[in-house]
């Protein structure tokens, strides 16, 4: 039981260690596509990209 719970543990720190290497969004990054605009807009700062995917790159003050 306890080698579980130090493969589970071992396995969420990976997760988030590889997540903060491939994204700069910070907590405030809220972003929402819309698709009419072909855009996608952070709710928090304003920002818009032009891109088909959702953005893993924070805009702020661009």
């Amino acid at each position: 039981m306890p080698i579980l719970l130090l493969l589970l543990a071992a396995g969420v720190f990976a997760y988030f260690l590889w997540r903060s290497r491939t994204s700069s969004l910070t907590r405030e990054c809220r972003w929402r596509q819309h698709r009419k605009e072909g855009d996608w807009r952070c709710v928090f700062c304003g920002a818009v990209s032009q891109s088909d995917a959702e953005p893993t790159q924070c805009l702020k003050g661009q």
